[in-house]
């Protein structure tokens, strides 16, 4: 990807502000900005199977062919064929390839962000390796130029490059952060000047579910490894990911960046956050332009990586009867399969695998920043029931997941169909089923 790509979008308006023909130039730009060599390779090589559409949950929900997967980055593959392949004049010449157009870029805007969680399943199961959902996301990239990203994401990606939070706050999330430490009486390590591990949040976890914050400060204590939370660096979420604009996934990056530089961290722990991951362990470096100084690493690899040296050691958990949902994020694309895994079998955990677990795992519905778009819950909620149908066909009594906002998704799912589960935090049970004491210095 060309170096320019970030630096396009830093300031752009939404798409109410500006004319069609903009929109069109804006896109347009995006696109070109997203071809090269490998998204080209990846343009060419689909042969049309359709097999996508039956990796997709928004597909299986409404078997409308508008929701293939490879189907919803057809503009970027007109701008494509149009102006960059090797036929490109020939395309142009006989109208094999139409222009892209202001209505079409609209329309697409609901396929793009309102029917896809990049979750990455149409990605696993593409019998020519297509990476379909990184198509979507270069898609996204030149959307957002064309000021087409969906105002939520839009607002909350600009508030979040202005100030490090996604939105306003009734007290900052830095008094937030101390006054769950003191609710729930465990010490909060912040802005310390020198740290092995640096720590972040979900906004998620400080609005929702604040035991999970306490859970995480709880945990290294016991573990009595160095670490601290940075009063500039907290929020693990990035908002410039979902709505596309890189340039400001850039710099919610490079403030995290910073904050583990600033401290000499070894490992940045990203919490139960599956975006925040991907958006850190694999796309944070391309776009700070060089190695990071430390590794990331999410906190359930870590908590299984200290499981394993013998430094965490756990009781057992009397869960019942307990089911997992797998976070697209840390199973596809980071490959965080074992590890919860590990760490429940350490608890003695009755686990009754969903029938798509693991790498086929079916998302929660949420991710990319769907939960965020108002006008997409009415297909989200069609698309989770086959989800939720899974959970029930395990018989648990307990439910458990490894990602806040996967976490919140079903919350709100519990809420509109009146469903009895109510999904826990892993890592709230590790903290609840800690044995011993810290084996290293503080």
């Amino acid at each position: 990807m060309s170096g320019n790509a970030v630096t396009l979008g830093a300031n752009l308006a939404p798409a109410e502000a500006r004319t069609p023909e903009a929109r069109v130039v804006g896109a347009m730009r995006g696109f070109a900005q997203e071809i090269g060599a490998l998204s080209a390779f990846r343009l060419e090589s689909c042969i049309h199977c359709g097999i996508c559409a039956d990796s997709c949950h928004f597909y299986i929900a409404t078997e409308d062919p508008q929701y293939t997967p490879i189907w919803k980055v057809e503009p970027f593959k007109q701008a494509y064929k149009r102006e960059a392949s090797a036929f490109a004049p020939l395309f142009r010449l006989f109208g094999l390839k139409r222009e892209v157009t202001a209505d079409q870029l609209a329309n697409w805007q609901h396929l793009l962000f309102d029917s896809c969680n990049m979750c990455g399943r149409c990605s696993l199961i593409c019998p020519m390796g297509i990476d379909v959902a990184a198509l979507i996301e270069q898609a996204r990239h030149a959307m957002f130029e064309a000021g087409l990203a969906p105002k939520e994401l839009y607002q909350k990606a600009a508030h979040q490059q202005a100030t490090g939070q996604p939105e306003v706050s009734a007290e900052p999330y830095r008094e937030q952060l101390l006054a769950i430490g003191t609710r729930f009486g465990v010490e909060i390590a912040l802005d310390e000047p020198e740290a092995q591990l640096m720590l972040c949040v979900p906004r998620t976890d400080i609005e929702h579910y604040p035991k999970a914050v306490a859970a995480l400060a709880r945990v290294m204590r016991h573990l009595g490894v160095s670490h601290t939370f940075r009063s500039d660096g907290l929020v693990a979420e990035n908002y410039g990911y979902f709505a596309g604009g890189r340039a400001w996934q850039r710099d919610i990056s490079r403030r995290l960046i910073e904050q583990a530089i600033a401290c000499k961290a070894k490992v940045l722990i990203v919490p139960e956050c599956g975006h925040a991951y991907s958006a850190l362990r694999w796309e944070a470096a391309d776009l700070y332009g060089k190695p990071l100084p430390f590794k990331v690493r999410s906190v359930t690899e870590f908590l299984a990586e200290e499981l394993h040296a013998g430094r965490l050691k756990l009781g057992v958990a009397f869960t019942g009867v307990t089911t997992f949902h797998d976070p697209c994020q840390l199973v596809r694309k980071g490959g965080v399969n074992d590890a919860p895994r590990a760490l429940m079998k350490a608890m003695g955990v009755d686990l009754h695998e969903l029938k798509n677990h693991g790498g086929f795992a079916f998302c929660c519905g949420g991710g990319g920043g769907v939960l965020d778009i108002e006008r997409a819950a009415p297909l989200r909620y069609r698309t989770m029931e086959n989800k939720l149908r899974e959970i029930d066909d395990t018989g648990a009594q307990t439910f458990l997941t490894t990602c806040s906002d996967c976490r919140r998704t079903f919350d709100d799912a519990q809420a509109h169909f009146n469903w009895e589960k109510s999904p826990h935090s892993l890592l709230e049970l590790v903290a609840d089923n800690l044995i011993g004491g810290a084996e290293r210095p503080p």
